[in-house]
């Protein structure tokens, strides 16, 4: 790259094979707006920063001129050690509970309950950040040059600006083949590069110079959950970490001098790369920090040493490979109707008129900030602004979870804390589901592996618990883990801790992998197992109750409180929708996964089976909503957050629209009475239910809501919207809603059963008037690809790598049957007549 003389090219992916014949048409009405997050200025709050990552390490790039930031992180840095998950006094607790529930006492019950609770995880920490200070002269840097973006398409951030006649660019990746972050300063003319760099953090560390041309940063994270600034006597040894920094110049320019053995000043050069690496001595949920063989130091600098032979080039060649393969997979157009369009960009170009001049500023639209993108989308509903976040969070989800990193967390893997929100730990009644939502239909599987790694160490650490706090077999996991695995109930009241269904939630995505990727080796060898050991809990946990039903007992409907028939508000109860539904739904996985490995005859699937029509039905409260619990009590909170006993409907399949007719309806009044305003968490959850109602309207509005631009400054008089950098608010900051705002997308475009494809279900219309959309996945491991045209369907193509398979596909309620060959491509039209096949 820095020679000018390397080409990349790659290979064409396998949407590209596939075209819609618009018949001389092509691109008529259909965006191609670059995928950049773009901003005009320095970032002022951490939300206005930048982030790429790897999987493993992320950067926040601020973009400062003449002083700039990059915040560090690497997934492993927690406090704390290892943990006792169990509660030997909970089984008493749990008899004097469901008593009281069995009695009618559920105030009473939701008191007692808290001698279930248990300890809090521990905190997600930050690594530091890599510091860079540059000349008086950067102060005087012409504003109107600047220009700061990510750009989706490379997974690059780029910051450029003017001082005089020279331009600076910096550019800013992070490898998953390489695991380093990399940075290039280059400046327009010869010897004009010039800088001081150092690492510091705010965990306890010490950092020093290590020859002519790197640092050396090392740290460790606190052993207890207390901060950094407190050391006390009997705080165990917590996780050891490592950075190091190696710095490049170009040849023949430029100097490098060591300050106060801990910073490196560049002088005169036409261009420096820092690479940064980083390690630490996390080796595994079960293994304390003090007993760990890994040094971070040396696992650091065998990295760098790794890369030495690396050019800049090199390097970018192999990131933007291993990147692109990935995020290439699925590609996105969205547009108004033509018409409107037109209409549209006349308007533009009067507003682009100076109102000082009265002349047309040209090319001033590439002026706009995606900040000012957002905020004016209340008024013009810019469809490729739906594009660019559903792209941004598959690029999210690409930087935050790969194979070998950690599952991404509340925050992914970006924190700037040493007290997170919610102590950036993974949370099970949503949050962590939700993460995971897009993986599988937006075309990236491998990013769950981090996922199922986690729930394989949940279930060791939750056999404990379960047979220690509820005398059962099998495992559990509740509301709220860390990276040591932690299983038991969270500290405080029952309305949150008192949860036991977060690892069946978690044990849905292991089937539902299979579904899309049809890998029985998986599914014999991964998921079953886990599926088999999570059923045996909740068939020890349920309980013979009213009515010749199995009970869930104690029960909580999470963070919501309902008010007793004596008018006391309370949390805990027994058999709540949501348990009902998870419960349901894993049964169902199980049978399923039992037929397709021949396990039809094993014990634990004939008692699953039996259990299955023992369950409590879904049931309707008086005013016609679906009841979130066993009984219809008074809701404390008619517009709560959590929609909890919907769950059946999304992510689950045990209701849909042809089998459920009636409790759809049921659905579509619960949504309407709980309201739209939430979490952001909160609102593509609710966009993703109206999708799967078919209600292409209401789940076009949760879309719109989602674009609210969030004031960090004052983020406590917001709830839901959009930080400047696309982050996804509570607020604070959480990713889940990046990602639910993916899945629901998809979900409005292609949903799918193992024998069904619904094309457009939700498709509103009159936004999106006309699109493409290439790679979604579907059940049965099938590629679909679908266009449209003034709001109808054009042509879909389908295919399946691996797989015969017969589908019915669906489209404003005709319905064809195809019989599919593996390998080979189908194009059907707006009939759905097949009108092309051919080789992939």
């Amino acid at each position: 790259m820095e020679d000018g003389e390397w080409v990349l090219v790659r290979p064409p992916t396998e949407i590209e094979c596939w075209s819609p014949g618009w018949g001389g048409e092509e691109d008529e009405g259909v965006s191609s707006d670059p995928l950049k997050v773009r901003f005009f200025g320095p970032a002022k709050h951490w939300t206005d920063a930048l982030p790429i990552g790897n999987g493993r390490l992320g950067a926040m790039v601020w973009g400062g001129v003449a002083s700039d930031t990059l915040q560090l992180n690497e997934a492993t840095l927690w406090t704390g050690t290892p943990g006792n998950y169990t509660n030997p006094d909970a089984p008493k607790a749990l008899a004097e509970v469901r008593k009281l529930v069995d009695d009618g006492e559920y105030a009473a019950a939701t008191e007692a309950a808290v001698k279930l609770s248990g300890n809090p995880s521990d905190v997600y920490q930050l690594l530091g950040n890599i510091n860079l200070e540059f000349d008086e002269n950067h102060l005087a840097y012409a504003e109107e040059t600047y220009s700061r973006e990510l750009d989706l398409d490379t997974a690059t951030v780029t910051v450029k600006y003017s001082v005089g006649d020279v331009e600076y660019t910096r550019e800013h990746f992070v490898s998953y083949p390489d695991q380093v972050i990399v940075t290039k300063i280059s400046g327009s003319k010869p010897g004009s590069v010039s800088f001081t760099v150092s690492l510091d953090s705010k965990l306890h560390h010490h950092s020093h110079s290590s020859g002519k041309s790197q640092i050396i940063m090392e740290g460790s994270c606190p052993g207890k959950r207390i901060p950094p600034k407190v050391y006390e006597n009997d705080n165990p040894q917590g996780i050891l970490f490592s950075a190091v920094l190696d710095l490049q110049i170009s040849d023949g320019r430029g100097v490098i001098i060591v300050l106060d053995d801990k910073k490196l000043k560049i002088e005169g050069s036409d261009w420096a790369v820092l690479y940064l690496v980083a390690s630490s001595s996390f080796d595994g949920p079960f293994t304390k920090p003090i007993d760990s063989k890994i040094d971070p130091t040396s696992e650091a600098l065998s990295t760098m040493k790794s890369i030495r032979n690396l050019s800049y080039s090199d390097l970018y060649a192999r990131h933007l490979n291993d990147y692109q393969n990935l995020f290439h997979r699925v590609t996105l157009q969205l547009s108004k109707s033509s018409k409107s369009v037109m209409r549209h960009e006349s308007l533009e170009k009067k507003k682009l008129v100076s109102s000082r001049t009265g002349v047309y500023l040209e090319g001033i639209e590439d002026r706009v900030t995606t900040a000012a993108r957002v905020k004016s989308f209340k008024t013009d509903e810019d469809p490729s602004l739906v594009e660019l976040l559903f792209q941004f969070g598959r690029y999210l989800l690409i930087s935050c979870s790969r194979p070998g990193s950690q599952p991404a967390n509340l925050q992914g893997i970006w924190n700037k804390d040493i007290e997170p929100a919610w102590d950036g730990a993974p949370h099970l009644n949503i949050n962590l589901q939700m993460n995971y939502w897009p993986s599988l239909p937006c075309n990236l599987s491998e990013c769950q592996e981090p996922l199922f790694d986690y729930i394989s160490s949940l279930s060791i650490n939750g056999s404990k618990t379960a047979k220690v706090n509820y005398e059962a077999s099998g495992w559990v996991v509740h509301q709220v883990s860390d990276i040591w695995a932690k299983t038991s109930p969270d500290r405080g009241q029952a309305v949150w801790a008192l949860w036991p269904m977060g690892g069946a939630w978690l044990c849905t995505h292991l089937w539902e992998h299979y579904t899309f990727t049809m890998d029985k080796e998986f599914l014999k060898n991964k998921a079953y197992p886990l599926l088999e050991g999570c059923a045996t809990f909740l068939l020890d946990w349920l309980i013979e109750g009213r009515g010749g039903y199995l009970e869930s007992n104690p029960s909580t409907s999470p963070e919501h409180m309902f008010i007793a028939p004596d008018g006391k508000p309370a949390s805990v109860s027994y058999s709540t929708t949501m348990d009902i539904a998870i419960i349901r739904e894993v049964f169902s996985e199980v049978v399923s996964a039992a037929e397709v490995l021949g396990k039809n005859e094993d014990d634990l699937v004939q008692k699953v089976r039996q259990a299955q029509p023992r369950l409590p039905p879904t049931k309707l409260a008086r005013d016609g909503s679906i009841m979130e619990w066993a009984q219809d009590f008074g809701d404390q909170e008619v517009h709560h957050r959590h929609v909890s006993h919907l769950f059946g409907l999304f992510p689950g399949h045990t209701i849909t629209v042809e089998k459920n007719p009636d409790l759809c309806k049921a659905v579509d009044y619960t949504l309407y009475k709980r309201g739209e305003d939430g979490p952001g968490w909160s609102t593509t959850w609710k966009a993703a239910l109206w999708a799967r109602l078919h209600n292409s309207e209401h789940a076009y509005r949760m879309v719109k809501h989602l674009f609210d631009l969030v004031d960090p400054a004052r983020e406590a008089d917001f709830e839901g919207g959009l930080y400047s950098n696309l982050f996804t608010a509570h607020p604070p900051f959480q990713i889940d809603a990046n990602f639910g705002f993916c899945a629901a997308v998809a979900e409005m475009i292609v949903q799918s059963t193992s024998k069904d494809l619904y094309l457009l279900p939700a498709l509103p219309q009159d936004k999106w008037a006309n699109g493409c959309v290439k790679g979604l996945k579907a059940r049965g491991g099938v590629t679909v690809n679908v266009c449209w045209k003034e709001g109808d369907l054009h042509q879909v193509g389908v295919w399946s790598k691996d797989q015969n398979s017969t589908r019915r596909l669906h489209y404003r309620g005709s319905i064809v049957t195809a019989k599919m060959s593996a390998g080979r491509v189908y194009t059907f039209n707006r009939q759905l007549k097949c009108v092309k096949t051919y080789t992939l």
